[in-house]
């Protein structure tokens, strides 16, 4: 049997967990804001400088690729966000017209001050790299830039050379390197233990905590700031809870949605300092924020999350 659509196996639980949440929800609008939205999204500080950021952040993979007849609709998405309280939207050369589309996005919303933008390199070779950046810094309207991060370590020694002249000439903010799948942590790991960086973004989720035995401890340990990619594992969590009722303790940490107890799972990690789900919907961009707001759970309540997945 084939597997439901994400955004499918998604609204279906969104559904649900408010159904099962009623009175627990705000109504603006056209749009359902978690009770905890009365609160300002939390905030965690990069470890390198104590500048503190919120802890939902926005991706663009997939959701930003797209073509004029989108463009209102990710820019809703994108005033929403800002308006929520978030500000870290992360990109890459690699997203296809990602960079293009939040670019443009930020400047017709006068929204570049507010928001902390980032992106990657994901090439080889000098002289190919600094063409990569200077692109990719050009379309999305930022320089400097505040987080280019070495994209699946690509390269890796070469491009951070470039970064570390162009963090000493004011041209980026942060430096930092990325990865998304466990198979590479070796080489991550090996990546952290010979070079200096201000951010690690990595996957981590309640469905892929791999990222806990070691990688999360050293960056905590070398005062690295982490960005989690793929805090819904790829969607797959929400396909493996469809059938699956939101836990009434949810409510003990302000969650009225499987999206909300599973993105406070991963940022209230110690190491973590934001999450960046992707999502071309401004129901769930609602509902991601709402990740961030309210009660965090501690590490008993970690556990029992873990445990219902």
């Amino acid at each position: 049997m084939p597997r439901p659509p994400v955004d499918a196996a998604r609204r279906s639980l969104l559904a649900a967990g408010a159904a099962g949440a009623a009175g627990a929800a705000v109504m603006a609008g056209s749009g359902a804001w978690p009770v905890s939205a009365a609160s300002p999204m939390a905030r965690k500080p990069i470890p390198g400088s104590g500048e503190s950021l919120p802890v939902i952040g926005i991706g663009t993979w997939q959701s930003f690729d797209v073509g004029a007849e989108a463009m209102p609709n990710l820019a809703a998405i994108l005033g929403a966000f800002a308006e929520g309280g978030g500000t870290v939207i992360d990109s890459s050369p690699m997203y296809g017209r990602s960079e293009s589309v939040a670019g443009e996005l930020i400047q017709r919303a006068n929204l570049r001050r507010k928001l902390f933008v980032a992106t990657k390199v994901w090439t080889t070779g000098r002289e190919a790299g600094i063409a990569q950046m200077n692109d990719s810094l050009k379309k999305l309207r930022a320089d400097p830039i505040d987080l280019m991060q070495v994209h699946n370590l690509q390269d890796l020694d070469t491009h951070l050379a470039t970064l570390s002249d162009w963090k000493k000439a004011g041209r980026v903010r942060y430096v930092g390197i990325t990865h998304y799948t466990a198979g590479a942590y070796a080489s991550v790991e090996r990546a952290l233990e010979k070079h200096a960086v201000d951010f690690l973004q990595i996957n981590y989720s309640i469905g892929e905590r791999e990222a806990e035995k070691r990688l999360l401890p050293m960056a905590r340990e070398r005062k690295i700031a982490v960005i989690a990619n793929r805090p819904f594992a790829g969607g797959d969590l929400f396909r493996r809870l469809r059938s699956t009722p939101l836990p009434a303790w949810a409510a003990e940490i302000d969650c009225v949605s499987w999206a909300q107890l599973m993105l406070k799972f991963v940022v209230a990690h110690p190491a973590v300092t934001c999450a960046i789900p992707a999502t071309s919907r401004i129901e769930h961009l609602r509902d991601n924020l709402g990740g961030g707001m309210g009660r965090m759970p501690d590490e008993a309540m970690r556990g029992r999350i873990a445990g219902v997945v």
